[in-house]
């Protein structure tokens, strides 16, 4: 009988385990980063060349290790943390399961020098592909420092699936930020290709999340502080009004464990309802101290998921917790029964220019005149509904002085004369004008062969202003304006970072500025931009480059893309049907017409067959 099942060798299971840990460079300093941690180390510092492809080096101050604790933490499965079972639900370290090193040392070039304090030398010990080369005495601090060179050399399609360096090393940045806001008493460097990118002393953590983030963050927090039977919980939430677009400013930890929770981050937004602007996501970084026992961080390769005990009672306290400190901070609404609630707004309408109302009078109109269909009576109906859609017309009905926004323009589509009648009425195409139209908030209203066409009019003029600045990019730089005084934004030094990197190709899209002191002074942008949408602009821009993950082809096209959005946020007046025309014409000579830069639907038919089922 032949037997199909047998036991895999040693390095190859540990490629697999690898596999599972060891997802990308960043995942490397994440675990030796919780290692020195756990080791007690106070100072750790992290260097990174080629986005960790080629060097990957870490040095703490810790305790150290034995030289027979420092042959054996390479083996799998070999941990100082949990001796039994029932060990997994009472941790208080990073790591317990002893697969990292084991991971790093099958898919790299090792070098790990340690010493204890009260050891005269240290030990040094090379490992490539899990073989050990070296394993000898050495001059070292206390502490331990690993260098990881030549990640992934060994699984070469591991290593092909990596990201441009950019990405990676904004990975990297990633995973260093959470262990520097979870730990904001520890002091931490980070370094990219020679170039400092964060030193951090250690601090209180609000001073903590200044220096990651940038010193505008310290009059946007609000502090959180609430202690239960359940659990405590501290931290902080950005106020309502920086809101982001992107869910970058989002962290969780518990037991200074950073984690992953949609259930959670569900309370936050229901905290939040009422105060945001729409896709918008609230900011946070909130602690929880929870008993050991009722958690359980076993449940994820990367420990980045975790099973709560007492998740609906946390959910609540969440929830109710924020509400307090937001009304506290007189930042949510207060309940005032005094106060006259008639004149509230919804939050659409609070951004819209306040407009002077008008009355405009038909003045060919007399009461006195009697040879006028003012009656009504028998022959006069076809008359009397001609007068009443005159005088909508004359009375300013959806007219722009009448209008609740800069697009609200009213053109009426001709009526029929003829009375309803329940069977289907048959209109020649040719009676059909082809300038008339309606216009009503974002959307334009049009007749089409099949029934009628809706068109969203800032989608339509995102995607005309994206085809005309890319058509043109590709050939020449676009046409840039001088701002005659210059906007500053102080940036936090990820932002700072991603734009000195993106520097030439932001000045080919008509952007120029300079970084000096972690403020950003901009003293060009693109001639597509309006004073109004400038500042969106730039924000758009720092979102692209510093908070989303953009392959390197694809930013010159995701940049344009901002800076369209931001361009057909600009107020635009159509004053005629011709100029509505204009921009359908427009829209149609784009080669994509029916979607925008963003992916999102410009325009949308309804047949007549559906307009029908409407009245059935």
């Amino acid at each position: 009988m032949h037997n199909f099942i047998q036991l895999l060798p040693d390095h190859i299971a540990n490629q697999i385990a690898a596999g599972e840990v060891i997802q990308r460079p960043a995942s490397v300093v994440k675990e030796l980063m919780e290692n020195a941690i756990d080791a007690g180390a106070t100072k750790i510092e992290v260097h990174i060349k080629d986005a960790g492809k080629t060097l990957i080096q870490v040095i703490d101050n810790g305790k150290g290790m034995s030289e027979t604790d420092a042959t054996l933490c390479f083996e799998r499965h070999a941990t100082s943390k949990v001796r039994t079972a029932d060990d997994l639900f009472s941790l208080t370290t990073k790591g317990f399961r002893g697969e990292a090193l084991a991971s790093i040392a099958a898919i790299s070039h090792v070098e790990m020098r340690t010493k204890l304090e009260e050891a005269e030398t240290g030990r040094k010990i090379v490992i490539e592909g899990s073989k050990i080369i070296t394993n000898e005495d050495t001059v070292s601090p206390t502490g331990t420092t690993f260098d990881i060179k030549n990640l992934f050399y060994n699984v070469p399609a591991r290593r092909n699936f990596l990201k441009k360096d950019s990405t990676e090393f904004r990975h990297i940045q990633d995973e260093f930020e959470r262990i520097a806001f979870s730990h904001p008493t520890l002091q931490l460097k980070l370094t990219n290709n020679g170039t400092e990118v964060y030193y951090l002393p250690p601090a209180v953590l609000r001073k903590r999340i200044v220096n990651i983030l940038g010193p505008n963050y310290n009059d946007r927090l609000v502090p959180i502080d609430e202690s239960t039977e359940i659990v405590q919980l501290k931290g902080f939430v950005l106020k309502p009004e920086h809101a982001k677009k992107t869910r970058g400013d989002q962290f969780f930890f518990v037991n200074d464990r950073y984690f992953k929770s949609h259930y959670f981050n569900h309370a936050i937004t229901k905290a939040f309802e009422g105060l945001l602007a729409p896709r918008t996501f609230p900011g946070y970084f909130l602690y929880l101290t929870i008993d050991p026992s009722k958690i359980d961080v076993n449940v994820h390769p990367t420990k980045t998921e975790i099973k709560f005990e007492e998740e609906k009672f946390i959910y609540s306290i969440l929830m109710s917790s924020i509400r307090l400190a937001l009304g506290k901070y007189n930042i949510s609404p207060t309940l005032d029964f005094e106060r006259e609630t008639s004149f509230d707004l919804p939050h659409d309408m609070k951004m819209q220019p306040a407009r002077e109302p008008s009355i405009r009078v038909n003045d060919s109109y007399n009461p006195f005149n009697t040879t006028t269909s003012n009656r009504t009576g028998s022959g006069s109906s076809g008359k009397t509904q001609e007068n009443f859609s005159k005088a909508i017309t004359d009375q300013g009905f959806g007219s722009k002085e009448s209008s609740s926004n800069d697009w609200a323009d009213f053109y009426p589509i001709e009526e029929s004369k003829e009375e309803e009648k329940d069977e289907a009425i048959l209109f020649e195409e040719e009676a059909t004008s082809a300038k008339q139209f309606i216009v009503k908030g974002n959307y334009i209203i049009s007749s089409s062969k099949s029934g009628l066409m809706l068109i969203h009019a800032r989608r339509a003029v995102e995607q005309i202003v994206y085809t005309e600045t890319f058509n043109n990019f590709i050939s020449n730089p676009i046409e840039s304006q001088t701002l005659l005084f210059p906007i500053t934004r102080e940036v936090s030094k990820n932002e700072a970072v991603y734009w000195n990197e993106n520097k030439a190709l932001l000045q080919q899209l008509g952007f120029t500025g300079k970084i000096e002191d972690q403020k950003l002074e901009v003293t060009a942008v693109p001639s597509v931009l309006q004073e109004e949408s400038i500042s969106s602009g730039i924000e758009d821009i720092f979102e692209t480059i510093a908070y989303q993950n953009v392959e390197k082809g694809d930013v010159a096209h995701t940049l344009i893309a901002a800076i369209a959005k931001s361009a057909s946020m600009k107020n635009i007046n159509f004053s005629a049907p011709e100029s509505i025309q204009g921009l359908i014409d427009q829209l149609f000579q784009c080669e994509n017409h029916s979607y925008s830069p963003r992916n999102k639907k410009i325009i949308e038919t309804i047949t007549l067959d559906e307009i029908g089922n409407k009245f059935n």
